[in-house]
């Protein structure tokens, strides 16, 4: 168990937004494909670099407060290769000095970044942590793969991490997370790496620099980690899903998150935004929280659970008390 408290959430959510009826006109599908297979009806699109979005939710999670001693981007789409993207997030939030870097974890990254957080401050190295997940993986999206290229979503979100005062209960309890490397080819980004550098033989179409997913296989292949790596986690921890207050899971798509109820969560205590904003890809766990947070809904002293699937294929759940 950490000690350690979200004493703030931030949002940035682009005011551009894109209905799946616009988008069936690009992917020569109908409005009614495009939510019957990704339960997506909108999804929001930056006009903007994922530094400058990722700077708007920082500053609405800070709230005019104190500096962090610390910033982790938890995103999967980068400004650029080199320098890390915390570098221009940093600049964008006009700080300088302040240590920083990326936890690229996919979907996952948030999660991954959280407990790496939570680690730090108990053990005394940081007392005030940023975390920010923005992401613009509608650059990315393959128009030729229509069923992936209307799961996405624009948007950022960010968090404040400090320990938890004496008087108050807010912990990070446990956390489980698993990786099968057999589902590597399930969701790929191919260009870009060493395997396929730029202008290499071995890119010989323009889709190879844009995003490919398998979508009802990874589907298939995850409803059976998912609940191995939540049955894990729940044992540990003398837990079932019946004593969670709030599933915040992955907006991986309607069904991704409609599948809560099969490791049962009632559907009424499972954050849903999916339908209006997409998959936001990592920023889709932060941002449902602090949306969730904002509304009201989730409460100081709230058993959560965060997480869901990343590529790879990866699972990960944290059990937070808010």
């Amino acid at each position: 168990m950490y000690n350690i408290k979200i004493v703030s959430t931030g949002l940035y959510i682009p005011p551009k937004v894109q209905t799946s009826a616009e988008l069936a006109q690009l992917i020569g599908q109908s409005e009614d494909w495009i939510v019957s297979r990704t339960g997506v009806a909108e999804r929001r699109i930056a006009e903007e670099p994922m530094d400058i979005i990722a700077a708007k939710a920082a500053k609405d999670a800070i709230n005019g407060g104190e500096p962090p001693d610390c910033i982790i981007n938890a995103s999967t789409t980068p400004l650029q290769l080199i320098p890390d993207s915390s570098v221009f997030i940093q600049r964008a939030l006009g700080y300088e000095g302040i240590p920083s870097w990326s936890v690229h974890s996919t979907c996952l990254s948030f999660i991954v970044a959280l407990n790496s957080a939570a680690a730090l401050i108990q053990g005394g190295t940081f007392r005030r942590i940023l975390i920010i997940s923005s992401e613009t993986g509608t650059h990315w999206r393959n128009m030729k793969e229509p069923e992936s290229a209307s799961l996405f979503g624009d948007a950022a979100a960010a968090v404040v991490l400090e320990a938890t005062p004496k008087e108050e209960n807010a912990a990070l309890i446990d956390w489980e997370m698993n990786t099968w490397p057999k589902g590597a080819e399930l969701t790929e980004f191919r260009g870009g790496g060493t395997r396929h550098p730029p202008d290499h033989p071995s890119l010989t179409k323009p889709e190879d620099n844009l995003f490919s997913m398998q979508g009802s296989k990874v589907y298939r292949y995850a409803l059976g980690n998912v609940k191995k790596t939540l049955t894990t986690l729940f044992e540990r921890n003398k837990l079932k899903a019946g004593d969670i207050d709030w599933l915040v899971p992955h907006q991986a798509s309607g069904h991704a998150v409609e599948a809560a109820e099969l490791y049962g969560f009632m559907n009424e205590k499972v954050a849903n935004i999916v339908s209006k904003y997409g998959n936001c890809i990592a920023a889709s766990i932060p941002m449902t929280l602090g949306i969730y947070h904002k509304e009201g809904k989730i409460k100081r002293g709230d058993l959560c659970v965060l997480g869901g699937t990343g590529a790879g294929l990866s699972v990960a759940f944290t059990i937070l008390r808010f």
